[in-house]
C-alpha cells in the first residue's frame, strides 16, 4: 500500500486504514486494548537501567528501543517506564506487530508521521514528538543493520 507516495509494509498498511475508518472513541478503545498487549523488553535483550542510546528523546513516556536479527528483518523489543504510556504502548505494539521480520528496506522507509495516521491529528505536540522518535528510532535501526549487513558482506 502506499502512503503519501512511499510504499509502506502491507500490514502496516493495512492497519492504517483500518484504524482511519474508524471514529474517535472506536479508535481510542482499539489503542487502549494494543496497549494491553504490550509485553516489556525481555531480560536476555535487556536489564535496568537501560542505556541512554536506546532512550527515544522527546518522549513522555521515557520509550526504550532495541532489535535484534530475525529472519530477513530485525525483531524489535521496546520498554515503556511510564505506567501511564498507553500511547507509547500501543505504538509500540503496533511496530513489533507489522515490522518484525519485514525487509529491512521496507522498515527503514516508514515514516514518522504514521503516528497522526494511528492516532489521529488531535494528539498533543509532546505526545506526537514522542511517538514519532519511537518509530524513527526503528527506522534508523533498520538502516544501521543494512549498514553493518552490507559491510560484513551479507545481504541486507
Amino acid at each position: 500500500m502506499v502512503n503519501d507516495g512511499r510504499r509502506l509494509p502491507k500490514e502496516l498498511a493495512e492497519l492504517i486504514e483500518d484504524v482511519q475508518s474508524l471514529d474517535r472513541t472506536e479508535r481510542q478503545d482499539l489503542l487502549i486494548e494494543t496497549a494491553d498487549r504490550f509485553q516489556a523488553v525481555p531480560e536476555r535483550v535487556a536489564r535496568r537501567p537501560f542505556p541512554e542510546s536506546r532512550r527515544v528523546q522527546k518522549c513522555e513516556s521515557q520509550a526504550y528501543v532495541w532489535s535484534e536479527s530475525w529472519g530477513e528483518g530485525l525483531k524489535f523489543y521496546f520498554a515503556v517506564e511510564n505506567p501511564q504510556g498507553i500511547s507509547a504502548k500501543a505504538m509500540a505494539v503496533i511496530l513489533d506487530e507489522t515490522l518484525s521480520g519485514r525487509p529491512l528496506e521496507e522498515v527503514a522507509a516508514v515514516p514518522g508521521d504514521i503516528v497522526f495516521q494511528i492516532f489521529g491529528r488531535e494528539l498533543s505536540m509532546g505526545k506526537g514528538e514522542g511517538l514519532t522518535g519511537i518509530v524513527t528510532m526503528v527506522a534508523q535501526q533498520a538502516r544501521d543493520e543494512i549498514a553493518r549487513r552490507s559491510l560484513a558482506g551479507e545481504r541486507p
